[in-house]
């Protein structure tokens, strides 16, 4: 079924949590909310020509506009309208075979936060310090011969890398989003971001951001290649191998952590399978594992004996079972139908997800071949198909940020957290099924959400806080720094709250015996990582939507909407609702006349905006 989630039925819910948009805006704006947003018509019935590619003679602007935003991060009116002057044929070619365009971006710049004797990183920080009572050395770190927190400096390194991989990878993140944001091959992050979901792999596991990052260069580069391409590089990626458990993954005691999601989530999907398969399939893959960043087999770990995996039998390894897996229909069927779901609509009926399937099969499963047969096809373009989708978080703001003008990642307020906040924070899928999609994203409290994070875009705030230099909420660090700066014992600066040992400063006060102190080693380890891992630049989003209408020639409050409507809406906005947004900018500005307003007219602006952004047609796309 083809339809636009059912969101007004859900935003009455919403009328007792309004207090910031209502505080601004009055009952006008909860009106325009509540009334002002149509959404898109109902099922249609599976075309037969769906699969056809769209008629020259239909191609025009607002194609090319959807095909911007499915196949990227949207546009600006001017790259839409380069867009539109190409033929369909030219603008998909330009947007799928990428590698044509130069990669001007600069890459990834790391804080040098980590050194050689992290490796091989412990699991826990018990195992960290046991290794260091047990052998005298752990983390590249020696046990002090004699006194009191012998073991202090293995515990303050192992938490210090810990926080130096997070603030890493919250770098790294902000990278990626500026890449996205500024890229001129817009489908080569949309479809690693995609992959990111599909092979999903979390720092919160993981522990590396340099894995993470490695992680990231390999989906990118394999992102329109051949899918056994891409399978393959994943499968030796040590980001893959540490979150789903290479290293126990043994001759003889078999993990089957890999070989399940291989077969579940990566390739054929469920169903498809029995546990035996798996059980098979992780023999397969025994001894591959990695040394760093490096990808390794141990053939001493491998299990080089006859094993059977859906009906063929033979001394299979990781990569001929991945061949095993892409002859299964259900594969291709399986690819076809998620990249359909994500890049054209969440409905997608059994008929027509064999047709598609079919295409990547005869593809090959070169991704290229299959992109370009979607994104010219009658069905992406289809009424049923534009201005359908609800755009996740990462994509809400990137192309808020694309049509708004601003060509930098705002710093304040933070990305990640917000991004977060609405429940897609780069580098962290919730599990390894990566992120549910469609109407997962609104949810009331979701959608109330969404407008506070425009209004924070719109109107920055004054009391952030940047949480890459200012630990919230950990382990209390801020306390014990205070108290150690005031000349407190250790034991007693680092006492929790509650139960303190006395709140006397006494420099020499013979602190109590003991390995180490945790508190006092995420004090230490945030310290140091906060001192070796670069800041993110704090700058707020860079917007003057005086200009904007100037360079459009807007004369009046209401060619001032319509030029805002049409710059950032995907979907249609009723008559009723355009006039009402009109008649909010009037009243705001005091006349509808934007050259009176000229000198001032700017908050008045933003206002609107934050309105126009605030609204549930605005989440689609």
């Amino acid at each position: 079924m083809k339809s636009c989630p059912e969101v007004l039925g859900m935003i009455g819910a919403l009328a007792g949590s309004l207090m910031k948009a209502l505080r601004r805006f009055g009952p006008l704006w909860l009106a325009i909310c509540l009334f002002g947003s149509a959404w898109a018509q109902g099922p249609q019935a599976d075309d037969p020509d769906a699969l056809k590619p769209l008629p020259a003679a239909q191609w025009n602007a607002t194609m090319a506009r959807h095909l911007l935003e499915r196949a990227g991060f949207g546009g600006t009116p001017q790259e839409v309208a380069q867009l539109a002057r190409l033929t369909p044929e030219q603008a998909v070619r330009s947007l799928v075979r990428y590698q044509r365009v130069p990669d001007v971006f600069v890459p990834f710049e790391a804080s040098q936060a980590h050194d050689d004797g992290l490796e091989p990183f412990a699991s826990s920080r018990p195992a960290a310090t046991d290794l260091a009572k047990a052998t005298g050395e752990a983390l590249g770190v020696k046990v002090k011969p004699a006194g009191n927190r012998r073991a202090q400096q293995v515990a303050d390194r192992y938490l210090y890398w810990l926080r130096a991989s997070r603030l890493e990878t919250q770098r790294l993140g902000y990278w990626w989003a500026n890449r996205m944001l500024t890229t001129p091959r817009p489908l080569q992050e949309k479809l690693t971001l995609f992959w990111h979901g599909h092979f999903a792999t979390s720092e919160e596991k993981v522990r590396d951001f340099r894995k993470m990052q490695l992680q990231n260069e390999t989906l990118r580069a394999h992102a329109n290649s051949d899918f056994r391409s891409l399978m393959l590089a994943v499968a030796r990626d040590p980001a893959m191998l540490s979150y789903l458990d290479a290293g126990v993954n043994v001759k003889g005691a078999a993990n089957e952590n890999f070989a399940r999601e291989v077969m579940e989530l990566f390739t054929m999907g469920v169903g498809h399978y029995t546990e035996r398969d798996i059980q098979e399939t992780a023999r397969a893959f025994t001894g591959w594992n990695y040394k760093d960043l490096r990808f390794v087999v141990n053939p001493d770990q491998h299990d080089d004996s006859a094993k059977t995996v859906l009906g063929r039998t033979g001394n299979f390894d990781g990569e001929q079972v991945v061949d095993i897996l892409l002859a299964q229909p259900a594969t291709a069927d399986f690819l076809a139908g998620k990249l359909y779901r994500f890049f054209v609509c969440e409905d997608l009926s059994p008929a027509l997800a064999q047709q598609w399937g079919r295409v990547l099969r005869d593809a090959n499963y070169d991704i290229a071949v299959f992109m370009e047969t979607l994104l010219l096809s009658r069905d992406f373009y289809s009424a049923a198909s534009r201005a359908t989708r609800i755009k996740p978080p990462v994509e809400l703001l990137i192309s808020t940020y694309k049509k708004a003008g601003i060509t930098a990642v705002p710093g304040l307020p933070d990305f990640n957290d917000q991004t977060e906040l609405l429940g897609q924070k780069l580098f962290y899928p919730p599990n390894v099924a990566g992120w549910a999609h469609g109407r997962s994203w609104i949810t009331p409290g979701l959608l109330l959400a969404r407008g506070n994070v425009m209004y924070d875009m719109v109107f920055p705030p004054i009391d952030f806080v940047a949480n890459d230099r200012v630990p919230r909420g950990l382990y209390q660090i801020v306390p014990v720094a205070d108290k150690l700066a005031r000349g407190m014992d250790i034991s007693t600066a680092t006492m929790p709250e509650g139960k303190t040992m006395g709140e006397k400063v006494v420099p020499l006060q013979v602190d109590r015996e003991e390995d180490f102190n945790t508190r006092l080693a995420s004090y230490h380890a945030w310290r140091k990582a906060i001192e070796k891992v670069k800041p993110i630049p704090r700058d707020t989003a860079q917007i003057s939507l005086t200009q904007m209408m100037r360079q459009a020639q807007c004369k009046t409050a209401a060619e001032a909407v319509d030029h805002l409507l049409l710059r950032f809406m995907s979907a249609p906005v009723p008559e009723g609702v355009r006039q009402k947004l009109a008649l909010l900018l009037t009243e705001d500005l005091g006349t509808g006349d934007l050259a009176r307003a000229d000198s001032y007219m700017e908050d008045a602006l933003r206002n609107l905006l934050h309105v126009i952004l605030s609204l549930p047609a605005y989440q689609l796309g």
